[in-house]
């Protein structure tokens, strides 16, 4: 098909037929009062059905966690493949769901897309789920905010708990890639306008609130979290907690709503749960186990993804979601394209389109890894390759041979061109491998490892480092962070997601190399111990040309230029 003819994601989303939620809730057994409409295609789970699905004796779905290889400007495909394979699964008559992270806007607006999946495999309705949606990234930060405001205030108002300006560490969110929010100075304008002090921005989705809604099993749960939330020291440098300042209930009626899975479908109307969205370059990149744990009890067969690549939202969702969630995946679904693979081979952007086998079989080390990188959790690995027209036989050939000496399948999938169609061999080669490949799960590290040697563990393991570096400062963090009594918490690494290393030049397989520890933080609400590596941003900016120059709306309400 020539270029000029294919339609963008936006349009065959507005061309296809969405059915009426009430339609998509029947068909995995929700009754009137399991759900509240938002509109004609969205609806909410409501609280008793949650907690009735998390106490079900049921039985649980076969859970399918798609990863991918390193990211690269080329595209690997995850988010959409994730639909096509659900969707696929259907197709063949299994009962499935998809279970998906909530898009942030600042990606939206700035270069990355979307996350309702592309071509003929997408969720809908597709422009409500990429811009603003049910409200509940609003709501998250809202409550991260709400503490904000509480701390100031606190001080501004005699400072009672006697909070440290130079020692707070909770920062103010906005879902939007804003570059210059990275560093700023508050409480300037004279006395009445509370303390001079610095103060810092980050995404709503690298908030502590967003993994605590990730991570929680309910509402109770939810409060309890925000709660112990530490948002810095005293004078006294005791730690002083968002539930020390008394908003904790409010924040967590903020939340109140925003907690509840959100229904849609997809294109073919595989019934969907969308909800929380943290990233995993700088967060744990999983939807919420709510939303998981729901799905498992509704269907026989649950597809979810983890953020960017095996060693960043798979490793993630194994240690981090796997130890608060009880739940494990019974195979994982690696995505890579012959034109991610070239680039980590070292071919330019520009010259993907050529035939390079010495640069695929260079850059198939990389996929090398992350197959190794799931084994070592003790889970089987089915490789899809993500079909571009350019590719070529002897590229997917070469591809199929190195995998098949790895022991695992490659399986072509063309589910963006062709939806369910274009993943049928890769729904039987899931399910084949499923009933034929018990998984064998386990942990990278045991809780009672020291905070240090669990992040050793990762960077050796599944990195490919020789060693960490540090400056004295941080060991000692982590030194405090265990006497303290959290070094049984799991570790939250924070890295750019183009490298196994700190450096996101540093393609393909990199091994032999330090890796820089710049930081380490306590998130002791979200449970657990987030690790700064390199020059790792919690606040993007935008590009040169960003997407939004390109979105508009006409006189009818009708989006464009949304991917």
């Amino acid at each position: 098909m020539p270029a000029a003819t294919i339609p963008s994601d936006i349009e065959i989303a507005q061309a296809a037929e969405i059915e009426p939620i009430e339609k998509i809730a029947a068909e995995i057994g929700l009754q009137d009062g399991d759900f509240d409409c938002y509109g004609r295609y969205i609806a909410k789970l409501s609280p008793e059905k949650c907690r009735s699905l998390a106490r079900s004796e049921k039985g649980r779905g076969k859970l399918i966690l798609v990863t991918a290889m390193s990211p690269t400007p080329a595209g690997e495909g995850k988010t959409t493949t994730c639909v096509g394979l659900a969707d696929s699964l259907r197709a063949l008559g299994q009962n499935t769901m998809l279970c998906l992270r909530e898009p942030s806007l600042g990606p939206c607006f700035g270069m990355k897309g979307g996350a309702a999946g592309g071509g003929y495999s997408q969720v809908l309705p597709m422009e409500e789920i990429n811009l603003h949606f049910t409200g509940d990234f609003h709501a998250i930060g809202l409550a991260n905010n709400l503490l904000s405001a509480a701390i100031d205030n606190h001080i501004h108002f005699g400072n009672e708990l006697g909070i440290d300006p130079r020692r707070i560490t909770w920062p103010r969110v906005v879902d939007m890639n804003d570059r210059a929010l990275r560093g700023l100075v508050v409480g300037m304008g004279g006395v009445s306008n509370s303390v001079p002090r610095e103060d810092s921005f980050q995404i709503t989705v690298a908030s502590e609130v967003m993994a605590c809604f990730c991570l929680c099993d309910d509402l109770v749960d939810l409060k309890r979290r925000i709660g112990n939330i530490v948002i810095g020291h005293g004078y006294d440098r005791q730690p002083i907690c968002a539930r020390d300042l008394k908003v904790d209930g409010a924040m967590a009626a903020l939340l109140k709503d925003a907690i509840r899975p959100n229904l849609v479908q997809t294109m073919e109307h595989t019934p969907t749960l969308i909800h929380g969205g943290p990233f995993a370059n700088i967060a744990h990149g999983a939807n919420s186990i709510i939303a998981t744990r729901a799905a498992m009890q509704l269907a026989d067969y649950v597809v979810t993804e983890a953020g960017f690549g095996s060693d960043l939202g798979a490793e993630k969702f194994m240690n981090i979601v796997c130890r608060k969630a009880g739940f494990s995946p019974d195979v994982v679904v690696m995505v890579a394209t012959l034109r991610a693979l070239k680039m980590h081979g070292g071919v330019a952007k520009s010259d993907l389109g050529s035939e390079n086998l010495p640069a695929l079989s260079k850059g198939l080390d990389n996929l090398k890894r992350h197959i190794e990188n799931v084994h070592s959790f003790g889970v089987p690995v089915v490789v899809t390759l993500n079909r571009f027209d350019q590719d070529t036989a002897a590229e997917v050939t070469l591809a199929k041979e190195e995998c098949a000496r790895l022991g695992v399948d490659l399986v072509e999938s063309r589910v963006w061109q062709e939806g369910s169609g274009g993943g049928g061999e890769l729904a039987e080669t899931v399910i084949e491998v499923i009933g034929n490949i018990p998984p064998a799960f386990r942990y990278l590290y045991p809780d009672d490892l020291p905070l240090w040697r669990k992040v050793e563990t990762i960077a050796r393991k599944i990195y490919g480092a020789r060693d960490l570096e540090a400056d004295k400062r941080v060991r000692k963090k982590f030194r405090d962070l265990d006497e303290e009594g959290y070094g049984q918490l799991p570790i939250c690494m924070a890295k750019t997601q183009y490298s196994f290393s700190s450096d996101p030049k540093l393609l393909g397989a990199p091994s032999q190399f330090d890796l820089t520890v710049r930081d380490v933080r306590l998130a002791a609400g979200a449970e657990f111990v987030v690790v700064y590596c390199g020059e790792i941003m919690t606040m993007p900016g935008l590009p040169r040309v960003p997407s939004a120059e390109k979105i508009d709306v006409d006189d009818d309400g009708r989006i464009t230029g949304l991917f």
